[in-house]
């Protein structure tokens, strides 16, 4: 009996260029004998890597073998190759068994995992476990009565009882609803494949060589199909970077890795951690040992150094075989061959390491033929290095591709059903009209202009939900905006312009509203909905504002086949409440979406999967850290460790030696980086065991610091050139000649914001989408103040029934702000109606509330204004009242003129300049000023002296000094040419308009006067 054709590439020789020479070299330069061949390699991937490196080594022309992947379920090229014509049932579409699944889950009793009333996004992450355990008993081919066995164990904890007793309910009843579809399991399918290929090998063994290359999986119909190949005339297998060292400390290093495959009496549990562990269980299983295994004996020009890889074996041997460390690297010579072109980066954020990644990717390209990869489990680091190198112009290919939810399309999907769930609130709706697809192409523009103009109408305090309420939002403000242009005596032109913009308007937000209808018309359904309805509406409205625009390109036809498998299988998951629809649908928009390739030739970015059979000059090992690479083993909700061990199963740890194996592989290219972020933006991050392994071993890896130093510099602050304060001075004639008492104190606390505001006309906007603000509901005691006192006034009783009214009004759609601000506004409002009675008892009274007056100054300047109330006594003397729901301005501000507007009102009062709605108000010498607190708190209300202070100052003097104060400042800045200077007071933070002054820039700097 032969031998077996059993291989291995180490790991610092190129796998697919050895694979391709080798294979080159056995044709014989026979063309027909390398065509005859069949290769069988893991994945997709590995398939397009060997057929580079059969291109690169091609030599002009060659005739290449037929490549098939094993590892990907369900592949095409296999099931040709392996069913042999022989029809097979196809396998369970995998969204419907997701949502059968899901669907067993939500209908679990209490006690088990998922069965106290969790949400239906739980219940699919929980059915996506569920399936994960399914599919490790199916590759292991273990029998679901394994599970019966385990039920009778008084060993087991009363809550795993539980679950085990739910499991095999689940894998009892999920065949006859898999049978249902028509389909079977994918693990089942690729073993019948595998048994049935196998059949057709034993009775006509192939004439070509049939290899297989680089598969590490010991799952028993992959070991079958490996000592199947291994029992061909011309089989081949060919294993990636086993260590072969037979030397003691590679034997001990050997021995030291324990598995129950190899050695079952050997105590302890299996080291499936170790990079070797999955190549050592394969050997045992195909009955074979390290012995053998023969070099394939090819070196390419890709290799990298020989002999780094006795020293990375031994910088990852096992805890018990690692009394050899420094004895190995003692020698500088040894330390500096093997480590030599192996460089780190420890970068302090994730932003900054990809800055590092993708300039030595950069740096890579001024080598010509230099090739360059970026090796990575993280996948936020990837897209961060992606949108890097774009701004060199550099397009990468990232083998995982980009999560359907990130793309336009998905995003789109996830703003509708945010949109819906909220009832199409103004946030959540404008973020799907401004959609880049929304309305995309030449009335993209017109779309646009129609979106800026509904953002303005709704902003300030939300409308009540749904597309209705927008609608009347949108009349309301239309109708207001005709109303102040009628108010404020418009040219007929401009109202006749006024109308043609609302008639526009009304018609633009049809058009929108009736695309958004499907999925209102969906939000309003009580009782739930389903997978299928949701898709359904969406398609509609996705078609309505999109067009073909969504369905293009490789996102749009991968979100075209879901909304499709969901209107097909939705029904399925059952009934879910609204406000589960976002999270449940950006969960079901998890798959990858792999554009066409067509990036830089020399550029790529690969999973450690895809990078293990592949090789670049210069390979970037980034985010090494726990919980990255490796990643930490999910716990497994169905199957604790204890009852996997017992089942047979693989462990959690087995995916942290896989890792290690990766790591391993890529560490032997020619040229290493290894990088990794000190924290991110939550937490110090932990470096890898890897990393942390090779320090330690090595006594410490060269530092690329000038690669660190410029990411730094390129992006950093550098020396910023100080910049003056903003000192704009327009010319006199252009400067307002008439101002509001609010405006006063802006002209002299804030010169600037006054020039904003009065000369620039910048009003700061309400944000969108907002709860009733303090200044909304300050408005809204002043109305009822306003309505009472103006009403002539009455019984408190009156004045509880107009709080009644406006709070029942003001409140209704807002239940926080029912219980929070409804008692203190009835506390303010009824100390108020006391106050007033308690001074009407003092001979006071009311003599007009909301009076508004004019004052004009020496200087021309003409001063407006409106006072809260004016009381008067039978002696003629005035009080002018100012309600504040929020900070009083304190005597000390009153007195040193920075608050002025109960002055120059008082001013206007004693002049007989004021108006109220019954008529003028008459004349009389002022006597006090005060500040009616109102803040319903434990203190329901307080009136203040804003004359308050030492030394005594009286009304009369306080006016005059006013006057003359406002005079001076209208002189400096109306009259005169002065600059309008910031002054951001004593917090800078605050100010409407500090941005447009630039204030952070010249904060630091002295300001010239």
């Amino acid at each position: 009996m032969r031998p077996p054709e059993l291989y291995t590439i180490p790991p610092h020789v190129a796998f697919v260029d050895a694979l391709a020479l080798g294979l080159i070299d056995r044709s014989g330069g026979d063309a027909m004998a390398l065509a005859g061949a069949h290769v069988l390699l893991p994945n997709r991937r590995a398939v397009r890597a060997l057929t580079d490196a059969f291109v690169r080594h091609s030599g002009g022309g060659l005739l290449l073998p037929r490549m098939t992947p094993v590892g990907d379920v369900g592949d095409d090229g296999f099931d040709r190759f392996a069913g042999g014509g022989v029809p097979l049932s196809p396998a369970v579409v995998p969204l419907r068994r997701r949502l059968e699944l899901a669907r067993l889950v939500r209908a679990l009793p209490e006690a088990v995992p998922g069965g106290d009333g969790r949400s239906a996004v739980e219940a699919l992450r929980l059915g996506d476990a569920l399936g994960e355990t399914l599919d490790a008993l199916l590759a292991e081919e273990i029998a679901p009565d394994r599970l019966k066995t385990l039920l009778d164990d008084s060993e087991l904890a009363r809550h795993w009882q539980a679950t085990l007793a739910f499991l095999d309910v689940v894998i009892t009843h999920w065949p006859a609803a898999r049978d249902a579809g028509g389909g079977v399991d994918g693990s089942t399918r690729t073993a019948a494949l595998i048994d049935a290929l196998l059949a057709r090998w034993a009775a006509a063994p192939p004439a070509g060589p049939v290899v297989i290359a680089g598969v590490t999986n010991s799952s028993p119909a992959l070991v079958r199909l490996l000592g199947g190949v291994l029992a061909l005339p011309r089989g081949i297998v060919i294993l990636p970077g086993l260590d072969t060292d037979a030397s003691d400390a590679g034997e001990a290093r050997w021995a030291a890795i324990r598995c129950a495959a190899a050695d079952p009496e050997a105590p302890g549990r299996d080291a499936e951690e170790h990079p070797q562990f999955a190549l050592k269980a394969l050997l045992a299983k195909l009955r074979l040992g390290r012995e053998d295994v023969t070099d394939w004996g090819v070196a390419t020009p890709f290799d990298g150094p020989a002999a780094r890889t006795p020293l990375v074996h031994a910088a990852m041997a096992p805890a018990d075989a690692a009394d050899g460390w420094h004895s190995l690297i003692a020698d500088a010579d040894t330390a500096r061959t093997g480590f030599g072109n192996v460089c780190a980066v420890e970068a302090a954020t994730p932003a900054e390491e990809a800055q590092v990644i993708a300039l030595a990717l950069r740096r890579a390209l001024e080598t010509p033929g230099l090739r360059a990869a970026l090796v990575t489990t993280d996948r936020g680091l990837a897209r961060r290095v992606v949108a890097h190198c774009r701004r060199w112009g550099l397009a990468i290919d990232d083998s995982a591709g980009v999560p359907l939810r990130l793309t336009p399309p998905g995003t789109l999907v996830q703003a509708l059903v945010a949109a819906m769930a909220q009832g199409f609130a103004p946030v959540a709706l404008l973020a799907v009209l401004k959609h880049p697809l929304v309305a995309a192409g030449p009335g993209r523009l017109a779309w646009l202009a129609g979106v800026r103009r509904l953002d303005l109408m709704l902003r300030g305090v939300r409308p009540q939900p749904g597309l209705d309420m927008v609608g009347e939002a949108i009349d309301a403000a239309m109708r207001e905006r005709l109303r102040r242009l009628n108010h404020g005596r418009a040219d007929a032109a401009a109202q006749a312009a006024a109308v043609a913009n609302s008639e526009a308007m009304a018609e633009w937000w049809q058009g929108a509203a009736t695309a958004l209808t499907p999925l209102a018309n969906l939000g309003d359904r009580r009782g739930g909905m389903t997978l299928a309805q949701a898709a359904a509406a969406l398609r509609l409205a996705i078609t309505a504002l999109a067009g073909e625009a969504a369905w293009r390109g490789p996102a749009g036809r991968a979100l075209a086949d879901l909304i499709d498998r969901l209107e097909e299988f939705g029904g399925i998951f059952g009934d879910f409440d609204g406000d589960d629809a976002p999270a449940l649908l950006a969960s079901l928009l998890d798959a990858a979406v792999r554009p066409a390739f067509g990036g830089h030739p020399r550029l790529s970015i690969l999973g450690p999967l895809e990078a293990q059979l592949q090789r670049a000059d210069l390979m970037i090992l980034g985010g090494l850290n726990e919980g990255s690479w490796p990643g930490l083993p999910a716990p497994d909700p169905w199957a604790a460790p204890a009852i996997r061990s017992r089942l047979g199963l693989p462990g959690l740890a087995r995916s942290i030696g896989l890792s290690a194996h990766d790591f391993v592989s890529a560490l032997a290219a020619p040229q290493v980086l290894l990088t990794r972020a000190r924290r991110d933006a939550t937490a110090p991050l932990v470096a890898s065991r890897f990393w942390l392994r090779l320090q330690a071993f090595a006594g410490g890896i060269a530092s690329d610091d000038a690669l660190l130093l410029l990411a730094r510099r390129l992006d950093g602050h550098g020396q910023p050139a100080p910049v003056q304060a903003a000192r704009p001075a327009p010319p006199s004639l252009r400067r307002p000649k008439k101002l509001s008492v609010t405006a006063v104190d802006t002209l002299i606390n804030d010169p600037f914001a006054f020039y904003a505001r009065a000369m620039l006309r910048l009003q700061p906007l309400d944000p969108l989408d907002q709860d009733p603000t303090a200044a909304t509901r300050g408005t809204r005691i002043h109305a009822v103040m306003e309505e009472w006192i103006g009403s002539g006034g009455g019984s408190l009783e009156r004045l509880a029934q107009m709080t009644e009214a406006m709070l029942l009004a003001e409140t209704a759609a807002f239940p926080l702000l029912r219980a929070l601000w409804a008692p203190r506004a009835r506390r303010a409002l009824a100390w108020a109606g006391r106050e007033v009675h308690a001074r009407e008892a003092l001979g006071w009274h009311p003599l007009a509330a909301e009076a508004r007056g004019l004052l004009t100054l020496a200087n021309g300047i003409v001063i407006d204004g409106r006072a809260d109330r004016i009381d008067r006594d039978g002696d003629g003397r005035l009080t002018v009242i100012d309600y504040k729901t929020g900070t009083v301005p304190t005597p000390a501000h009153v007195r040193a003129f920075r608050a002025n507007q109960l002055a120059l009102l008082m001013a206007m009062a004693e002049q007989g300049a004021m108006r109220s709605r019954n008529g003028g108000v008459p004349r009389g010498l002022g006597v006090a000023l005060e500040y009616w607190q109102m803040g319903g708190g434990r203190e329901a209300g307080k009136a203040i002296d804003a004359l308050k202070g030492r030394p005594p100052i009286a009304t009369a003097d306080h006016v005059a000094a006013t006057i003359a104060e406002v005079e001076r400042a209208t002189d400096h800045y109306l009259v005169g040419v002065a600059a309008f200077r910031p002054d951001i007071g004593a917090n800078p933070a605050r100010g409407d308009y500090n941005h447009l002054a630039r204030v952070a820039e010249w904060l630091d700097q002295p300001v010239r006067q």
